[in-house]
């Protein structure tokens, strides 16, 4: 299988894990989102009856996105991914919160650029073919999109840390730790380093440590965890697609490199 058609289905499945699990949330009813609806000025009651819906719509894009994949669906998740992220910072939550999402509108939005982008309004509705071939310079922007998501998702998250995010402090104490602010500050710093390097000069083996760090730690969520685990997809998904993407790059850049030699 080629780099690309293993990038494809890897952010195939991040989407679907992203949306399935934030989907979940809406037939559950979490609360907080109650916060979201009132930026729109939809009250209590009303936000309480329409999550379960906006539920059923997640998971259900989630899953065509998997098992038929289109532009238009990517497409829409692009702008409601990034809708949904932003909310959080309009209903008066750290900026963070919102760069911290990036998977969530990031990754149907290199599935975009891999799969050559949108030429037509046909185009658009026509299923994405993972065996198309996919030439050097695509895959060169699919690649600097994914180091700009990977380098917001790590940031933001690093920046929550550093902020002493109420729910990650309280992660650290139900793992033991009896300085859990302590951990926050060197989890922040950790992490905005990793962002820096992979947006600079991101190398393999160490996305490949930050992909461990990223699906570990969002284990530890107090409640509905299996969820909150699944909706971060787009997060573990980017970086696994940058990680398969490297070996791409390197590749292409030694062809040219012996090509100007010769």
């Amino acid at each position: 299988m080629r780099t690309e058609q293993k990038i494809h289905y890897v952010l195939r499945l991040a989407i679907s894990m992203c949306f399935i699990g934030h989907g979940a949330f809406g037939i559950v009813t979490k609360q907080i989102w109650c916060n979201y609806f009132a930026v729109f000025g939809i009250d209590a009651k009303s936000a309480y009856a329409l999550m379960p819906w906006v539920g059923v719509a997640d998971i259900s894009l989630g899953i065509l996105m998997l098992f038929r994949p289109m532009r238009a669906i990517a497409l829409w998740l692009v702008i409601w991914g990034s809708v949904t992220a932003f909310l959080r910072p309009a209903s008066g939550e750290p900026f963070a919160e919102f760069i911290e999402r990036a998977g969530n509108f990031g990754a149907p939005l290199d599935m975009l650029i891999l799969s050559g982008g949108i030429k037509s309004f046909k185009n658009l509705f026509e299923p994405i073919n993972p065996e198309t071939e996919v030439n050097p310079g695509t895959i060169s922007k699919v690649y600097t999109c994914l180091k700009i998501v990977g380098f917001l998702l790590l940031a933001g998250h690093g920046w929550l840390n550093l902020l002493q995010k109420k729910g990650l402090l309280s992660q650290y104490a139900s793992l033991g730790f009896s300085e859990p602010g302590k951990v926050a500050q060197f989890a922040g710093v950790f992490e905005i380093a990793a962002a820096l390097l992979v947006l600079v000069k991101p190398v393999r083996s160490m996305v490949l440590v930050f992909i461990v760090w990223k699906a570990a730690t969002e284990l530890f969520y107090p409640k509905y965890e299996i969820f909150e685990w699944v909706e971060r997809g787009g997060s573990y998904g980017t970086l696994l697609a940058l990680w398969l993407s490297l070996q791409s790059v390197s590749s292409n850049l030694t062809i040219r490199f012996f090509s100007k030699k010769h």
